[in-house]
């Protein structure tokens, strides 16, 4: 019996192995994300502390970022986008799971090809379905991808304070840029 469990558990320990080749993975990917108005103060930071992962084999996809990780120019702006605006302590991340569409790990090259990724991005405890325009290339081993897409703060029922609306857009541009490796 011993060496039957033996067995089963070096098969998976390979099994589990060949699967991890067929991953790509960062924990440096950056996000970043626009709310300005113009002839009104930059609502714009950023984080370089998001992790994507890559299944290379079927281009599922997918992204977590810590809210908190975000950083504007301004601390008071910081403060008040963390705690009124996307409340991080109660919505501490933001995901995204998704797959690229038409994904070829051997089709990439070193020039950028045009790729749709279709998945669910949760932020502030509300999901929502995106597609997201995305430019995807090798870079020797790894894979960079660089993708822009704009959401609104209603999908995610993000309220803005009428004090501030007009200062604040409702339209997002969001933009990430990673390199997996």
């Amino acid at each position: 019996m011993k060496r039957i469990l033996y067995l089963l558990a070096a098969l998976l320990c390979t099994f589990t192995g060949l699967q991890a080749q067929n991953k790509k993975v960062t924990k440096t990917g950056e996000i970043s994300f626009e709310a300005s108005v113009p002839a009104f103060e930059e609502v714009k930071a950023k984080s370089r502390n998001a992790t994507f992962v890559l299944n290379t084999d079927t281009g599922e996809i997918a992204s977590l970022v810590l809210v908190k990780s975000f950083r504007f120019k301004i601390a008071l702006m910081e403060e008040h986008f963390n705690e009124n605006y996307i409340e991080s302590d109660r919505y501490p991340k933001a995901t995204f799971k998704g797959k690229i569409d038409d994904f070829k790990m051997n089709s990439l090259t070193d020039a950028a090809k045009d790729y749709s990724i279709r998945g669910k991005l949760e932020v502030h405890g509300k999901t929502k379905d995106v597609v997201i325009p995305a430019k995807i290339k090798k870079v020797g081993d790894d894979i960079a991808i660089h993708a822009d897409f704009n959401v609104t703060v209603d999908d995610f029922a993000i309220a803005i304070p009428s004090v501030v609306s007009k200062k604040v857009s409702k339209n997002v541009a969001v933009s990430f840029d990673c390199t997996l490796k």
